[in-house]
């Protein structure tokens, strides 16, 4: 099953490359370096493409799935991945979002507490979390958009407050529950993990919407110059609402597949410094936090090389103490190849050389 495993990681980097195919050198980088870290630990790591095929469950329905090393990564990058869709577009417009990591506990505290204080159905507790997450992204985007306040400050009132909220939701417990429905949706596979599929899709959709249309033209035009587009008659306020909503959408999903897989509310930990995580990706999928110019499936091998970079430390018995500090080096290195200044500055040596 060593050879399926690698199968599987080098198809995925050849449909993020196909994606990222215009995007030249800026999504480049994120992608070699995934594939120098995968090709890493094929030689140095055992066992680490090892895979087994077990019997597993797709929503109650037995079916085949793929358990091993490569399937973890998919799994536990998932989240971040489906934070970093929605936080590509507002880093576009020039925003940012430190809320996301609060709103996936406010939706995931929305969903349990429906389902095992009041008894309502599955369905109406993930409509109403998604809810939750679609009012947390029009409350940001009135902030920011109506409003006019920086979205640092906009995004931090609802980042303190928003576990506060989700607090008050569960009223300071941990919710269990054990719906077999909702525990599925961060625990099922369908050969490969549902959150995985879930993030691909979501991926799949935002890139048809944006670049299958004039919208993404339009966001990258706000974002690199808000007044010139605003005098091209282009909505940028309207813009800025729409994509901290789509924003706080992505939160609320990734909030119900995180308290999905642990089967539980947690209002502290859920999504706990996960904002971080999901801006990091954006950047090293060469997104500019100036705006401007986007990358949603080089910000997806942000997330994937994020998890598998983390990963592979583990792996190598790194400590968690120091783990932080190799990981933030790798991201310095490919934050630093996708700079024109440095790029010019290597060409630049070779030259005289």
């Amino acid at each position: 099953m060593r050879i399926v495993g690698i199968i599987i990681f080098w198809l995925a980097m050849v449909v993020f490359l196909y994606g990222t195919r215009r995007s030249r050198n800026v999504a480049f980088w994120p992608l070699l370096a995934l594939a120098c870290l995968l090709l890493f630990n094929l030689f140095f790591t055992q066992q680490f493409y090892r895979l087994e095929l077990r019997e597993g469950s797709f929503f109650g329905i037995p079916v085949p799935q793929l358990y091993g090393v490569p399937i973890d990564i998919l799994n536990h990058a998932s989240k971040v991945g489906i934070l970093a869709i929605g936080m590509t577009l507002v880093i576009a417009v020039g925003g940012i979002d430190l809320s996301v990591g609060a709103v996936m506990a406010i939706a995931g505290a929305m969903m349990a507490t429906l389902s095992v204080q009041l008894g309502v159905s599955p369905a109406a507790c993930i409509a109403a979390a998604l809810a939750a997450g679609l009012a947390a992204g029009m409350w940001n985007g009135f902030l920011v958009a109506v409003m006019g306040i920086p979205p640092m400050v906009a995004t931090l009132i609802l980042m303190v407050a928003g576990r506060g909220v989700a607090q008050l939701v569960t009223d300071g417990q941990i919710i269990i529950f054990n719906n077999p429905i909702l525990t599925s949706i961060g625990n099922a596979f369908l050969l490969v993990p549902v959150p995985f599929l879930l993030m691909l899709l979501m991926l799949i959709a935002t890139w048809i919407t944006t670049r299958g249309t004039a919208l993404g033209f339009l966001i990258e035009a706000v974002g690199d110059n808000e007044v010139a587009s605003s005098r091209a008659g282009v909505s940028a306020r309207t813009l800025k609402f729409l994509v901290y909503v789509f924003c706080g959408f992505c939160s609320a999903v990734a909030g119900l597949v995180q308290t999905s897989n642990i089967r539980s509310a947690d209002a502290n930990n859920i999504g706990l410094t996960l904002e971080l995580d999901a801006i990091m990706a954006v950047v090293i999928g060469g997104t500019a936090m100036t705006g401007g110019r986007f990358y949603l499936a080089s910000s997806v091998a942000g997330a994937l090389l994020i998890q598998a970079l983390t990963t592979t430390m583990y792996a190598k018995d790194v400590s968690p103490v120091v783990a932080p500090v190799p990981k933030a080096l790798v991201i310095l290195a490919v934050c630093l190849l996708q700079s024109e200044r440095v790029r010019r500055l290597f060409i630049g040596r070779r030259g005289t050389a």
